[in-house]
């Protein structure tokens, strides 16, 4: 993705349904403060100012646990609170904000080239493409696989806690061929924070690193790091 010439630090945001982390640019410093049910947009921009205090930014991207259409939230987050849509967060931060869905933040700072696809299993099921560098974020979760049950039933969180992990794990494998064979990708990054549960690796794929959101984020803004570790999930 095009970046801008008069951006030299960029300030990245991941939200989670959990806590929001941010990072500067490339430094290896992640600030984080709890979120939970009843965060909103603007608890958050208020946490983040806070959480920078002291540090320089000109730009921000941001990562947001739901659907982006047009560089907005499309829908309010599932386990957050209320007010993500019509937030102006360019006016509460004062700085050009990009917004993209968090699993292609994370898609976009794990991509190594080539035809990738992500899933991010973490509460539920984060899904993005990355074609020859420009990334398309997918919501693959709520498509129906087994029992009246969805991808996501069955590999986010609530699956791995009904199932167990080797029952969870197998799920996976079946998952990432069946999107394999549909989508056709060259290899497929494995993120979020249940990743490192896998009891093994399915075919063609290797772990990504909650980390790598942060790379993505400066991968927005046309920047790249060179501390990506795809291979040590945060």
């Amino acid at each position: 993705m095009s970046g801008s010439s008069g951006v030299r630090r960029v300030l990245v945001i991941d939200v989670g349904g959990r806590r929001v982390k941010i990072r500067l640019g490339a430094g290896e410093e992640v600030r984080k403060r709890d979120s939970g049910a009843d965060f909103s947009a603007a608890q958050m921009a208020e946490v983040v100012l806070e959480l920078a205090e002291g540090w320089r930014f000109d730009a921000i991207s941001m990562g947001f646990p739901g659907p982006v259409r047009d560089g907005r939230p499309a829908a309010e987050p599932v386990n957050l609170g209320a007010g993500w849509i019509a937030f102006d967060y360019e006016g509460a931060f004062q700085r050009p904000v990009k917004i993209v869905n968090d699993a292609a933040m994370q898609a976009l700072g794990s991509y190594d080239g080539g035809r990738m696809l992500f899933l991010g299993l973490g509460t539920g099921l984060g899904s993005a493409m990355v074609l020859d560098g420009i990334v398309q974020s997918m919501e693959l979760a709520h498509l129906p696989y087994r029992k009246e049950r969805t991808f996501e039933d069955y590999v986010g969180r609530r699956g791995l806690d009904r199932r167990g992990r080797k029952k969870w794990s197998s799920s996976v494998e079946d998952i990432v061929a069946r999107l394999s064979a549909a989508l056709l990708p060259d290899y497929v990054v494995l993120g979020g924070g249940n990743a490192k549960k896998l009891e093994a690796l399915p075919e063609r794929s290797r772990l990504g690193s909650n980390l790598n959101a942060f790379v993505g984020g400066q991968r927005l803004w046309g920047h790249d790091t060179s501390d990506r570790d795809a291979d040590a999930p945060a």
